[in-house]
């Protein structure tokens, strides 16, 4: 559940706060409701009812539940003091609220734990609360089960602590069993890695681990200045909200990537430079604006509409609202359809997480207008004016009986009796109970591979995948290896993702058989990833064939040409250069630039800058503008083509732009002065 703040870092100058737009009356399909001293505009089929506020909750940052359906929440206590001085007095707390009634709205509240430095997100797991509190993860465990974490532990060390507190965000619990988090801000880290050298960096990061903190790896490298929430699509896809992803122009800045693993994102500066590229920085999935983005949740429900199932939640902190993103497929990656679940019009309503309950419908957390620090969008801090919690859902959703299942007693249950619930019409019980499984170990395996063959439902079955990837053991990757073949795109999906996160290399001749025949783009681009994972160089070849078929979807082509970096065969990739296919070539050269061990001459790459291929000319002005120690190499080529009587403007305006980079070099600035 996300995590917030230092939602706008500040050395960038900013867009001016934005207010929301009702100066032209309601839109189409939307009605508008006065609630809490403000109004909100809904859609005209949901309603919006205040479910907690003071004194139960002051300035509620971010949240989570628990099983039984407590809310867990990481409360504000107003102030704005740098991070540094937060950590070494920290102010704020955390509680329980407790819906003792059942009526949908919290009526009691615990202080679950005082003197917490400065909260940047919140994840419940496995009977304990963590808190992003940087540089540090907490976990918050109530041992005796009064309400109270009589123990806290620091779960992970980021050791790094900035001006803006952007250096940790999350943690998230994600279906595959691992914990993943944020690193923002560019203060250099370190993370050991057993067998491996260090991994030393200043750029963003998602991370991952397993929960007891072994594992540990990145899965995207960034540029921008604070990536904040992460979010899990069914199918496992990661996304997540950032501020800063480019430099502020045209009304954009901040927005919402889905996160391929091993991609560079923007913004472009230095904290990039030395880690693998594919090409040009990976493209946006979603332009917000100035919207300084926090919490990000993607509904596991149909509650708010079968249209909606699967749909993402975005809190925008600074444009007053939830958003709502419907996912659609577009190649190996997605489009959205973007419109709002909530908009409110008062300025001091600053949404900062939003989550889905056990019912389906949506928790909405508003911070309130206390915080400052680092946000050019909020000018003046009011502590005291507080925040508050609602409750989004439809008018005619039915009432939920037991949505999370409290009345089943799932630890006494069989793992034959436990898959049933797999299929349960209740998202919470059915991921329940597929936690309960992955807890059961080999034991389980076999009701689930059973499930697998005979339940009709895909979604359930995906459920039992995920489960599979939990359980640990030979017996479980067996059973993932069988989903490959399943006749839904999300339940192969699943099993690929499970495939590549255990590096299970027995699964090598079917995620060869997805890429080079599978139908589904977003299945090929898994695969790819997958074999990249296995360092076996047989697989070089069939990456290089299916290099030719990517077309123009830049992800496919990511994927392939990272799985050959991560790979790191140089002789067998250099077999791609003599390919007829130009994209091969491509996939190729930059894939033996950015590899260890790898490289490639200067002198072949001058004849693709004055061919008639635009792949190829395309590719070699990315590498030469890669490689400024290439001037001299470079300067005489230059010379006979940029110089020459028969150059055309065009020729001359394409070799022109090599300059400044080369620039450095004697012989390119004498073929300036000569030119």
């Amino acid at each position: 559940m996300l995590k917030f703040l230092s939602l706008v870092i500040l050395l960038t100058p900013a867009a001016a706060p934005s207010t929301p737009d009702h100066t032209h009356g309601v839109p189409p399909g939307y009605q508008q409701v006065s609630l809490n001293g403000q109004t909100f505009t809904i859609p005209d089929n949901m309603e919006v009812e205040l479910i907690a506020g003071p004194p139960l909750v002051d300035r509620p940052v971010h949240a989570d539940f628990d099983e039984q359906g407590n809310l867990y929440v990481a409360d504000s206590s107003g102030t704005n003091d740098r991070p540094a001085e937060q950590l070494k007095n920290p102010t704020h707390r955390l509680v329980k609220l407790v819906d003792s009634d059942g009526d949908g709205k919290f009526d009691k509240s615990t202080v679950f734990a005082e003197n917490v430095p400065f909260p940047e997100g919140a994840m419940w797991y496995e009977g304990s609360f963590y808190v992003a509190a940087p540089p540090s993860i907490w976990k918050f465990t109530d041992k005796d089960g009064d309400g109270v974490a009589e123990e806290r532990t620091e779960w992970f060390q980021g050791k790094t602590l900035t001006g803006c507190g952007n250096d940790l965000h999350g943690p998230y619990r994600a279906p595959d069993g691992w914990i993943y988090w944020c690193k923002g801000a560019f203060a250099e880290q370190t993370y050991e890695r057993p067998g491996q050298a260090p991994f030393v960096t200043r750029a963003s990061h998602i991370f991952r681990c397993r929960p007891d903190g072994s594992g540990i790896e990145h899965v995207m490298t960034g540029g921008m200045d604070n990536p904040v929430e992460v979010a899990f699509t069914n199918g496992g896809e990661r996304i997540f909200t950032t501020t800063f992803f480019m430099h502020p122009a045209g009304g954009q800045r901040d927005g919402m990537i889905h996160a391929i693993y091993g991609g560079v994102y923007g913004k472009i500066h230095d904290v990039i430079n030395g880690h693998p590229r594919t090409g040009d920085i990976m493209p946006v999935l979603t332009h917000f604006g100035p919207a300084a983005p926090a919490g990000l949740t993607c509904s596991q429900s149909a509650a708010l509409g079968e249209e909606y199932q699967g749909a993402l939640y975005s809190a925008q902190f600074s444009l007053h609202k939830i958003g709502r993103h419907r996912l659609i497929p577009q190649g190996a990656s997605f489009k959205t359809e973007d419109s709002d679940l909530i908009l409110s019009d008062n300025l001091d309503f600053h949404p900062t997480d939003v989550l889905e309950d056990a019912d389906g419908s949506m928790i909405v957390v508003d911070t309130g207008p206390w915080y400052k620090m680092c946000c050019p969008s909020s000018q003046l801090a009011k502590p005291d004016i507080l925040g508050a919690i609602y409750r989004v859902r439809r008018k005619d959703a039915p009432a939920a009986k037991d949505p999370r299942g409290l009345a089943l007693n799932l630890t006494a249950e069989t793992p034959v009796q436990l898959v049933k619930h797999l299929a349960d019409s209740r998202h919470v019980v059915a991921q329940h109970a597929g936690w309960e499984l992955s807890n059961r170990g080999d034991a389980a395996v076999p009701a689930l591979e059973d499930f697998l063959q005979s339940e009709p439902s895909p979604i359930a079955r995906r459920q039992a995948v995920w489960t599979l990837c939990r359980t640990p053991g030979s017996a479980a990757r067996q059973a993932v290896r069988r989903a490959l073949t399943d006749v839904d795109e999300d339940v192969r999906q699943v099993a690929i993702h499970s495939i590549s996160l255990h590096r299970d290399a027995t699964s090598i001749a079917a995620l060869e058989r997805i890429l080079t025949r599978g139908t589904s783009a977003h299945n090929k681009r898994a695969a790819a990833e997958s074999l990249g994972r296995l360092h076996t160089p047989s697989v070089v070849p069939t990456l290089l064939s299916a290099a030719a078929k990517v077309d123009d979807d830049r992800i496919l082509e990511h994927s392939i040409t990272y799985a050959l970096i991560e790979l790191g065969f140089p002789d067998a990739t250099r077999a791609g250069l003599a390919s007829n296919s130009s994209q091969t070539i491509r996939t190729s050269l930059i894939a033996l630039d950015q590899m260890s061990g790898g490289g490639v001459a200067p002198g072949p790459i001058a004849s693709y800058l004055v061919g008639n291929d635009p792949v190829l000319k395309t590719t070699a002005l990315w590498l030469v503008d890669r490689h400024p120690e290439w001037g001299s190499e470079l300067a005489a080529f230059l010379r006979d083509h940029f110089l020459a009587k028969n150059a055309t403007p065009a020729q001359q305006s394409e070799l022109i732009r090599l300059f400044p980079q080369l620039a450095k070099d004697p012989l390119i600035q004498q073929l300036i002065a000569d030119g």
